[in-house]
């Protein structure tokens, strides 16, 4: 199949929500390639005179500053998962509903072109915004471009209360689960596999860890009011030297997803005590987020959209917001379920809800 054409076109963001989110997502931006959609996005916010704008690598901030008692980040990543057949967009019928087609309509360009829109238009909300469209979410948290202008700019990550585009359905999902990755690695003795019993064989010795993961039962941990599902899991297994050759090194690969009331230190010391006879390697670690729902500001923020809290499962951005005491949230258009599939796809009713529910806020309008 051929390669997604890229679009030259400038972005319109005076067009309405939804054909702005058919536009960015037929940009391909697959991590690592952001640039293009990075450099339509400021040349769309040239001329917008109540915002100061600025491009740090691939991330591009616009605020406002009018001097409002509060500041808010709304805050969406320009990258996706690799493209599967599935840009350019198509739109289509599902049962009465019309749903747009394509790589990023849910995870998360939705969300992005409803924070764009905003963004141009909304020249005079009743708190200071600060908009952020970052590059790398999608890969290692090292290269996360929030994290990088994060290091580099602090001062643009002053606010009293955070939103991310994340899916959500157009419901708010508050805080988020802890990830870790482990390696648990099994050592043995190479030998010829017509003589095995003179080796050791150590993918063999992976076996009780399988076991025990496939017995262990995914505990719920109420935290701040919401129930957080916890998760451990394999998804990698390496090992082997050749067709004839018992192994003498394997590795199991295990997710976590621990609840926001655990620490990564915490989460580490439960999979160690849980696989004691191995080597415990942590290749990625990220905190979970609390949902810091007590807050004026997200309560607040949570009557005005009108919808019910629950809890994220998924690690997201808003917990770079909740190491620096800031109650963050996730709330954007789009089913999570669908996130990175390759028939992903969002109801454009959604869109617009979602559009209609910030813009009602940021303008201090009656629902």
């Amino acid at each position: 199949m051929a390669a997604p054409v890229r679009p030259t076109a400038a972005l319109d963001l005076s067009a309405d929500v939804v054909a702005i989110t058919q536009a960015i997502c037929d940009v391909p931006s697959v991590s690592g390639d952001e640039g293009h959609l990075a450099d339509l996005v400021v040349e769309a916010l040239a001329d917008a005179g109540h915002l100061e704008v600025i491009r740090d690598g691939d991330t591009v901030i616009a605020r406002t500053n009018l001097g409002r008692d509060r500041r808010v980040v709304i805050a969406g990543h320009l990258d996706t998962v690799p493209i599967n057949g599935n840009v350019p967009t198509r739109f289509a019928d599902e049962d009465g509903r019309r749903v747009l087609w394509g790589r990023g309509t849910v995870d998360m360009k939705a969300g992005v072109a409803v924070q764009l829109k905003l963004a141009r238009e909304l020249a005079d909300p009743v708190v200071d915004v600060t908009w952020m469209w970052y590059d790398h979410e999608e890969v290692a948290a090292d290269l996360n471009g929030l994290g990088r202008v994060l290091r580099t700019r602090p001062d643009l990550f002053h606010a009293d209360f955070a939103i991310l585009g994340e899916p959500t359905r157009g419901e708010v999902e508050g805080g988020c689960n802890g990830t870790l990755r482990v390696d648990l690695r099994a050592t043995g003795r190479r030998a010829h596999s017509a003589r095995s019993w003179v080796g050791e064989n150590a993918i063999h010795k992976l076996a009780p860890a399988l076991e025990r993961l496939a017995a262990h039962g995914a505990e719920t941990v109420r935290v701040d009011g919401l129930d957080y599902r916890e998760g451990l899991n394999a998804v990698f297994v390496t090992g082997g030297v050749a067709g004839n050759v018992i192994p003498d090194d394997a590795v199991l690969t295990l997710n976590y997803r621990f609840a926001p009331s655990r620490s990564v230190a915490e989460a580490t010391e439960r999979v160690r005590a849980m696989f004691p006879e191995y080597e415990v390697e942590v290749t990625d670690a990220a905190e979970g987020a609390r949902p810091g729902l007590d807050d004026a500001l997200a309560q607040e923020f949570v009557r005005a959209v009108g919808a019910e809290a629950r809890p994220k499962y998924g690690w997201t951005d808003v917990a770079r917001f909740s190491a620096l005491g800031i109650p963050a949230v996730n709330f954007g258009p789009g089913d999570p379920l669908l996130a990175h599939a390759d028939d992903e796809r969002v109801d454009c009713d959604q869109i617009v809800a979602c559009e209609r529910a910030l813009r009602d806020w940021l303008t201090g309008a009656e629902r």
